[in-house]
């Protein structure tokens, strides 16, 4: 397989050749990140020593633009990875590679690629830098709008997994088709129409060869009889008139015992609806989901963040303060149903209430919820390995809550050189989510206070005070009440410098650590450096309902990026 796509890689080049003006009249540009870390141990924190003292993670993107013709390769290091990375990732090389013609109607890509279809309940292959993420395809992509209105999509390849080369390893090869039609485009009559209509659907199958497995049961030994080809196929619906839309999708996918769900056979399936409502001055969203048995790898045993070939989007709002996202939620890919609503509204400039600049008021609710689960019947235990797990009323929410966040944000700008950000949050949190099961719920109240003051035409000082209490304290991990200062000034939009500090002024079992921060930066038409130095609390980093576990770290921190 590897050396069929090199072949129709060096074909797609020799008829670029052709058709351009030659290859070196192209265009090239690209991107570069380096983050060095160096940390000390730190009892207090609980920091380990760090052997090599220096680790680093290192990326660098070059991009060739010639007509329809695109190439690119991606150069990484980890040397060795940075706190809270995969050791797996240890090493250096090129990871990504492709070339892309376009021509006409069809575009073709061979080598790596990213791809979603729809809202990616069954494929989307992305890179999440932050989390260690990336589980990019390798293969070929083909992409054809034979008429306006419909686009169809073609892929065939494996998933990277670290250094490895794919193609010696038993990682599931995936295979999927996506059709996807505007009928807008497709009917004349609708092309003014205020309505907007859009369907698609998609298929994906993964074939992994099944390795025996057995099992022992009252003294006798069974043998799995693992399904070597798992398909799934998803529908959407998309629909907008005026200011109100509507998406809808429903994805199946067919029995899948994997070391997710304790191997067993339950079909898997997922819906996820998205509403919107918006005008001057009003924006509404609504979002619901249901996830049941929704594990899709491209290697049955796989646990981790790795080979993931869907995505299941989170109905819980991202946080951008840390003492928010203290306890982060993770999508339960076994089963959860989530809802989530915000409302914008802007109080309008001139009222008692607007002011002269007007004000911004912000509601978000969201909850997530354990699925309905019964056994199958009186003499099999619930889940149990080798059965179809369950049965479950797909409308019946379940006795357990994961989740529950009530927020409030208000936006107020006092003058044209001073505003301010007000943030309220109460949260539920089941410790079952994140792997801590066995504890007590943990109920926060958390505020933010954040103010920017315009020094000069090009300089501004932010603070920000943050607190949350809590009386969880019961764990490295749920240690009471915390509190936030930072302190932040940028000048001329080149230079920046924050002083921060994190304190547990609440443990009661601990220390009451601060976990301070000191951080300097200057950026330079596209080139940005920043240096730190401080701790690093130990926890959990969320981006989407994905997470990954940070060390406690405690030393110096610094980024280089740049682009050209």
């Amino acid at each position: 397989m590897k050396r069929v796509l090199t072949v129709i890689g060096i074909l797609l080049l020799s008829v670029e050749v052709g058709f351009c003006q030659g290859i070196l009249g192209g265009k090239v540009t690209g991107s570069f990140q380096m983050d060095m870390q160096v940390s000390q141990k730190d009892s207090i924190i609980g920091a380990e020593k760090v052997s090599e003292k220096f680790l680093s993670n290192s990326f660098a993107n070059i991009l060739y633009t010639n007509g329809d013709f695109t190439a690119g390769v991606r150069f990484e290091a980890y040397l060795n990875p940075i706190l809270g990375f995969d050791a797996q990732y240890k090493g250096a090389g090129f990871a990504n590679r492709f070339a892309s013609y376009k021509k006409d109607f069809l575009e073709v890509t061979v080598g790596n690629f990213y791809e979603q279809f729809g809202n990616g309940l069954i494929l989307r292959s992305y890179e999440e830098r932050n989390l260690g993420i990336d589980n990019a395809m390798d293969g070929l992509k083909v992409v054809a709008r034979p008429i306006e209105g419909i686009t169809i999509k073609g892929i065939i390849g494996k998933q990277r997994y670290y250094w490895e080369d794919v193609w010696q390893t038993d990682n599931g090869l995936i295979r999927g088709a996506d059709l996807d039609l505007s009928l807008n485009e497709l009917f004349p009559f609708m092309t003014d129409s205020p309505t907007r209509i859009g369907i698609g659907g998609s298929f994906i199958s993964v074939y992994e060869k099944a390795q025996p497995k057995f099992i022992e049961i009252d003294s006798a030994t069974y043998k799995y009889n693992l399904p070597e080809n798992i398909g799934a196929a998803a529908f959407r619906f998309d629909l907008a008139h005026k200011a109100f839309n509507l998406s809808a999708e429903y994805a199946r996918k067919g029995q899948d015992p994997n070391a997710i769900n304790n191997f067993t056979y339950r079909n898997g399936e997922a819906l996820f609806v998205t509403a919107g409502y918006s005008q001057k001055g009003l924006g509404i969203s609504v979002a619901a989901k249901r996830i049941d048995n929704m594990s899709f790898k491209s290697r049955r045993n796989e646990v981790g963040n790795m080979l993931n070939v869907n995505y299941l989007p989170a109905t819980t709002r991202q946080h951008a303060y840390s003492l928010m996202a203290m306890y982060p939620y993770a999508t339960q890919v076994n089963g959860e149903m989530g809802l989530q609503a915000d409302v914008m509204y802007k109080l309008q400039k001139g009222t008692a209430l607007g002011g002269k600049y007007g004000t911004d008021l912000k509601l978000n609710y969201s909850r997530i919820n354990s699925i309905d689960k019964q056994p199958l019947d009186a003499n099999t235990a619930l889940n149990q390995t080798g059965t179809k797990g369950y049965s479950s009323d797909f409308f019946k929410v379940g006795d357990d809550l994961y989740f529950e966040e009530i927020g409030i944000e208000v936006g107020k700008k006092f003058s044209s050189d001073f505003k301010t950000s007000f943030m309220y949050s109460y949260q539920s949190f089941n410790p079952i989510a994140s792997g801590h099961e066995g504890f007590a719920f943990v109920y926060a109240n958390i505020f933010v206070l954040d103010g920017t003051y315009k020094v000069a035409k090009n300089s501004s000082l932010r603070a920000e005070v943050q607190l949350l209490l809590t009386k969880a304290n019961y764990g490295d991990w749920a240690t009471g009440d915390w509190a936030q200062g930072t302190l932040e000034y940028n000048l001329a939009g080149k230079w920046f410098a924050a002083l921060t500090d994190q304190w547990n002024y609440g443990n009661e079992t601990g220390d009451k650590t601060h976990y301070y921060n000191v951080v300097v930066g200057y950026t330079f038409s596209t080139m940005r450096i920043q240096l730190g130095y401080g701790k690093q609390r130990k926890g959990i980093m969320c981006i989407g309902g994905v997470c990954r576990e940070v060390p406690a770290s405690n030393g110096l921190f610094a980024t280089i990026t740049s682009s050209f």
